[in-house]
């Protein structure tokens, strides 16, 4: 079962559907998420001057005499590694002055080499931008559109898979600036501006070398440092590379690694698994023959001449095969992190091995080169991972992997759970259980844990996409769903994006595996956000197909909470025949369980929307019913607050002597159940109704004990 499903069904008092009434669209935000500068980028200065000059020069249109149409795009094109990223983010900071109405960044291919599509991109920029309502309807990239008309922004897209990913994105301004990075053209875009990056020329690359290695070697040996950078093409990541490699063994030589480099075989890296095809960059091995009709093979295809490895491949295939069996391994399976983020605690689930072995191996694999600090968390280098993705393959049994998996996604259940902990008001209890933790699990303090959740979010959230959509992590899916919302309900601000995303994945899962119940609950729960997000039209679908699972799995809970939450979205829309018409329903299913405190709150619904339509008998009605089952309950405060209702509908209907005496009753169990603020609201309306009814002294003594009441609660 869904721990999460259980929200909706927890709650008592009035629905959220009708606490709040939506929320407005916020005026815009000015983002700044630019990221920081490589601090390894180097040169590229002919490159920049280029790009620089292509901003301001006139587009394709203007020799026909038409005004520019639509926004400036630039394209930075190279391998993976190349410093594509480093060159159109230190470009987009050069001109980032230019345009004030913000700067946004977004890598558009996920770790795993999946395309982020432009919706979701969309959705992320509409929330950056201060526009959550708009990020969660239909159409957000039509509504990222409308919020950049007129606005000066410079949008910064990394990785991008083709042009029919950024069309959606680009801003119908002509005043904005896209900068795109891409491994190839984008055929498609009008008027793209191109730079297709090669190697580093020579001087910034032996800089590079020597910043990664040190400078004592390369400059007691500049012609081998020269060579060694011909050796990588002036590849910017293979350079990093082979000086870590170079760095990690102080009494080698810049020779030493020239010759070590160059005795790098050119046999396939690494090897296929058995009846698969080669990757991507060394297909074109011996031709093999095809099977013909007659069984005997058809004429030998002519052997293609083998393609050599890259440069890349090259110097991270002389890292790699230096590090020990199990650092290897390690490194390997570290492709598996959601969102490519690692620290210990994944890596140690991942290798299954203690903490502190972890976190030793992972020192050693940043000196390496193979691992890049982000943030407090490292992160493989996008232009390794389909190396070690197909080294998994060939050398990982599917087995292992997907424990390995397995053991991740249950560490993180765990960290989320030390998480909600920290973040949970402390009592005796909570510490107890902090104890109970293991030391490497538990957080500083809240703020830690807090930084932690909001550090991690996106690659948790990845965490939970992936455990829905395999299938064959349905238990620790729940688990870890479950926990991210706990956690979730525990922080401040808005976190409706989140947890509609959460629901939904909920959704999908109870959908596809017919599991009716979760299905009910979760549709409340995006059913609440939506009318919190002030879209109760939408609420209202959501609500009536939770009824129908709901009756499908016979959860008469799950169905009187949509019925009622029906109800109270209409009474959002300001149509109490409707609402009175959906709370009766739920009052009859809340009756037929016995659940009497759900019968006595429908019924004071059923009394608000009789007094809004001036049904006062079927108002007084319901609020005497409402009273009485409290009473029956013991909730003293409860039935005085019923009884003054009720003495308000008496008054409205023209029984104003008749409500003086109920209002008088409803005191009499105000004070026996001490409830200070609802007797001085009751000796309020008493004073009201003494007014209305010409006593204007005994209305100065109940306003006047009001106000006593009202301040002695308030010492």
């Amino acid at each position: 079962m869904w721990l999460v499903a259980e929200q909706a069904l927890e709650r008592d008092g009035l629905s959220a559907a009708g606490a709040g009434t939506g929320a407005g669209a916020a005026a815009p935000a000015v983002p700044r998420d630019l990221p920081p500068s490589d601090p390894c980028f180097l040169g590229r200065a002919v490159e920049t001057r280029e790009l620089l000059a292509e901003i301001d020069r006139p587009g394709l249109g203007a020799s026909r005499g038409r005004p520019q149409e639509g926004c400036r795009v630039l394209l930075v094109a190279g391998r993976a590694g190349s410093g594509r990223t480093a060159l159109a983010v230190h470009l987009a900071r050069l001109v980032a002055d230019r345009y004030p109405d913000g700067q946004l960044f977004a890598r558009l291919t996920r770790p795993g080499g999946a395309p982020v599509s432009a919706a979701q991109a969309a959705r992320s920029f509409l929330e950056r931008l201060g526009r959550p309502d708009d990020a969660r309807g239909r159409e957000p990239a039509a509504a990222l559109r409308r919020a950049l008309a007129g606005r000066r922004v410079l949008i910064v897209l990394d990785d991008v898979d083709g042009a029919a990913q950024i069309r959606p994105l680009l801003p119908d301004a002509p005043g904005s600036l896209v900068v795109a990075t891409s491994a190839g053209p984008l055929t498609g875009i009008p008027d793209v501006r191109p730079c297709a990056l090669g190697g580093l020329d020579t001087a910034s690359a032996v800089e590079l070398l020597t910043r990664t290695a040190g400078s004592t070697r390369v400059t007691c040996d500049p012609c081998a440092a020269e060579s060694l950078v011909a050796e990588c093409a002036g590849h910017p990541a293979a350079l990093r590379l082979a000086g870590a490699w170079l760095a990690a063994r102080p009494r080698m030589s810049v020779t030493d690694a020239l010759q070590r480099l160059r005795d790098v075989p050119d046999t396939p890296f690494p090897p296929p698994p058995p009846g698969r095809a080669l990757p991507p960059e060394q297909e074109g091995g011996p031709g093999e023959e095809a099977a013909g009709p007659d069984g005997g093979g058809a004429p030998p295809v002519p052997a293609a001449a083998p393609v050599p490895p890259s440069p890349l491949l090259r110097a991270f295939r002389l890292v790699y095969e230096s590090f020990a069996p199990g650092a290897a391994r390690m490194l390997r399976l570290l492709v598996l992190a959601p969102e490519g983020v690692v620290d210990e605690h994944v890596a140690s689930a991942l290798g299954g091995c203690s903490v502190a072995a972890a976190r030793s191996t992972l020192d050693e694999l940043v000196r390496a080169g193979v691992l890049v600090a982000e943030g407090d968390a490292l992160r493989v280098p996008a232009c390794l991972v389909p190396a070690l993705r197909a080294l998994t393959e060939a050398l990982d049994r599917p087995a292992e992997v997907e424990l390995a998996r397995a053991r991740m996604l249950e560490r993180t259940v765990r960290l989320l759970h030390a998480c909600r902990l920290a973040l949970t008001p402390p009592d005796a209890a909570v510490r107890a259980r902090i104890e109970a933790l293991p030391r490497a699990m538990r957080f500083r303090s809240r703020a830690a844990a807090a930084d932690w959740l909001d550090g991690r979010l996106p690659s948790l959230l990845a965490a939970a996409d992936a455990a829905a959509a395999d299938g064959g992590f349905d238990t620790l899916a729940q688990r870890l769903v479950a926990g991210l919302v706990r956690a979730l309900t525990h922080t401040d601000g808005d976190r409706s994006p989140e947890l509609y995303r959460l629901h939904g994945l909920v959704l999908e899962v109870a959908t596809r595996r017919g599991l009716h119940r979760e299905r009910a609950a979760a549709l409340i729960n995006l059913a609440d956000l939506d009318v919190r997000a002030g879209r109760p039209e939408e609420a209202l679908g959501r609500y009536r197909e939770a009824v129908t699972a709901a009756r499908a799995d016979g959860d008469g809970a799950a169905a009187a909470r949509a019925l009622e939450a029906i109800g109270s979205t209409y009474r959002l829309l300001d149509d109490p025949d409707r609402a009175a018409d959906w709370y009766g329903r739920a009052l009859a299913l809340r009756q037929f369980r016995g659940e009497q405190a759900d019968q006595a709150r429908l019924h004071g619904h059923l009394g608000a929307m009789g007094a809004r339509s001036g049904r006062w008998a079927e108002s007084l009605r319901e609020w005497r019913a409402c009273a009485a089952l409290h009473r029956r309950l013991g909730n003293l405060s409860s039935h005085a607050r019923a009884l003054g209702e009720a003495a308000g509908v008496l008054e409205s209907a023209g029984e104003a002597e008749e409500g003086l005496r109920v209002c008088r009753e409803a005191l009499q169990r105000a004070r026996t159940a001490g409830d200070t603020r609802l007797e001085a609201a009751l000796q309020l309306r008493m004073g009201d109704t003494l007014e209305r009814l010409g006593d204007a002294a005994g209305a100065r003594l109940h306003r006047a004990e009001a106000a006593r009441l009202l301040e002695d609660g308030n010492r």
